[in-house]
């Protein structure tokens, strides 16, 4: 029994052959991941409306605590989060701190999700 070998070339798929990655790239990807986690939180989002909802667009601290029915070290923590995330800013008048949304971030996270 003889066996005879092929030459010819097996035929590639052309969907497996590698090419550009697709998708966003990593650090679109930490970006939008540090954003959803800040405001994977209802309070966070709670937050995040009082304050856009509020005069000139900005909230005092003092007016954080009641709506929520949290206390100030509580409402504080959940106002560093979204702080750090680069979702608000504060700003100290005095004895009390004001907090304002940072215009674009919510939007530019929202494009980076989109990519997905």
């Amino acid at each position: 029994m003889a066996t005879t070998l092929s030459t010819e070339t097996p035929q590639v798929d052309p969907c497996c052959t590698p090419g550009e990655p697709r998708g966003i790239d990593a650090a679109t990807a930490r970006d939008a991941a540090r954003i959803l986690k800040a405001i994977a939180d209802p309070n966070r989002l709670r937050l995040l409306s009082i304050i856009k909802a509020g005069q000139d667009g900005e909230a005092c601290v003092c007016d954080l605590t009641e709506p929520l029915d949290l206390g100030q070290p509580t409402v504080s923590h959940h106002l560093k989060i979204l702080v750090d995330a680069g979702l608000i800013r504060r700003e100290k008048r005095g004895t009390w701190s004001y907090y304002s949304l940072v215009p674009g971030t919510l939007e530019a996270a929202a494009d980076g999700i989109l990519l997905l």
